[in-house]
């Protein structure tokens, strides 16, 4: 298949994809008037649903501004040879591959953050501040960016370089071991993100003692889950939305909770979060979701493996030297329709276990807590009640509030 025929189906994909979510985008914004299910009539008063509905409506408006912009300017890059500009400059440092890969990823990261950044300015500052969501400072907002810059410039092209590497020297079995370098990443990402990434950006104690603790430890000995470490992040002061995550397994494994779900919950409500994270992990969740990460890694490096050598890949972006770093580019595009299936049966997976460590936080500690604090999490974060199916189905890792409590209530 010639450069020319691949560059239309990148066009293709990137118009089909564009195409696809802005009908999605559209039919659940047609839902943002539905009237709230009486099962649900107790989450918002009449005001708050008011704001709950300007809320979607400003965030679906910014959200097609921010994407037509994207698409746009993808577009023009592909169109008026923008690859081939950065390709050109990359390569007037260096003869070396993986410092001009380098050079490449890093222009294009660093460069679409910096005219990306307007948009992210603006939800955060305007739209989460007019909503009362924003607790970020404008010095906080830039060092958080200054932050991801280092550590994608550190883990990323450290990861970057040494997968190119593999490729100069083993040729097209370089994915076996790209593969093992990303499945390992993963393993000690999972094991040390909260004790080694999360202190970068936020401050962790643990959680003190008292009447919650004890009520955590008590249900974690119930249920025979052993738990020396509950944490506690300071979530607000970037947002007053709330959370709570389970990370890690063995000794590492630890139970985070967002200082807003602190302040927002009841007690029992707290531990009947908890319960449903303990169920993700009694259920074996985690595990499935590590495993399943790793071996679609190995699809998609395996394919790749198939792809990287042909030169029509590069030529596709316009790049007229065909490399690595610019196959890179074009076969990213090219795979993303099989990434989406892909995503769409993860998607699936998800909304099942969520219905499981829900099960299981039913059955070991109690429903009604668990439906109470799902009911204020969706209130204070002016969460979408009545989404449509379609959507669901397309981008929801977690089922709708309507059918999880449904669910609890059976």
């Amino acid at each position: 298949m010639n450069s020319s025929i691949l560059f239309y189906i990148i066009i293709a994909i990137l118009l089909i994809q564009f195409i696809i979510e802005t009908v999605l985008e559209y039919l659940n914004a047609k839902r943002y008037t539905d009237v709230v299910p009486s099962e649900l009539s107790d989450v918002f008063d009449k005001e708050e649903y008011r704001k709950s509905q300007e809320y979607k409506k400003t965030n679906y408006r910014f959200g097609m501004v921010s994407t037509v912009f994207s698409l746009s300017l993808t577009l023009l890059f592909l169109i008026l040879g923008g690859f081939e500009w950065i390709d050109t400059i990359a390569r007037s440092y260096s003869d070396n591959p993986i410092v001009i890969a380098l050079i490449f990823f890093g222009i294009i990261m660093i460069g679409n953050d910096i005219v990306t950044t307007p948009f992210s300015y603006y939800h955060t500052f305007v739209i989460e501040e007019k909503f009362g969501f924003n607790k970020s400072t404008k010095k906080l907002f830039w060092t958080d960016k200054f932050k991801g810059w280092i550590m994608m410039m550190i883990l990323g092209g450290g990861i970057l370089a040494l997968i190119i590497w593999f490729f100069q020297w083993a040729g097209t079995n370089f994915w076996v071991y790209a593969w093992a370098l990303i499945s390992v990443f993963s393993l000690f990402m999972n094991l040390f993100y909260s004790r080694l990434i999360v202190p970068l950006f936020n401050k962790q104690t643990p959680l003190e003692e008292g009447n919650l603790k004890s009520k955590i430890e008590a249900y974690a000995k119930n249920v025979g889950f052993e738990l020396k470490n509950i944490f506690v992040i300071d979530g607000s002061k970037r947002s007053t939305k709330a959370n709570a995550y389970f990370s890690g397994f063995g000794k590492e494994k630890r139970i985070t909770l967002y200082d807003t779900l602190i302040n927002d919950l009841e007690e029992d409500e707290i531990v009947a979060v908890l319960a449903h994270e303990v169920g993700h992990y009694k259920r074996k969740h985690i595990i499935f979701n590590l495993s399943a990460s790793i071996l679609l890694t190995g699809l998609t490096l395996f394919i790749l493996s198939i792809f990287i050598n042909n030169p029509e890949v590069s030529l596709a972006i316009g790049v007229s030297q065909p490399s690595f770093h610019a196959a890179l580019i074009g076969f990213g595009i090219l795979y993303s329709p099989i990434s989406e299936f892909t995503g769409l049966i993860m998607n699936a997976m998800s909304r099942k276990f969520e219905f499981q460590a829900d099960d299981f936080a039913k059955k070991t500690f109690a429903p009604k807590p668990l439906i109470t604090s799902l009911k204020k999490l969706s209130k204070n974060s002016l969460s979408n009640l009545t989404p449509h199916p379609a959507y669901v189905f397309v981008h929801y890792s977690h089922p709708p509030l309507m059918s999880r409590i449904q669910n609890l209530k059976a």
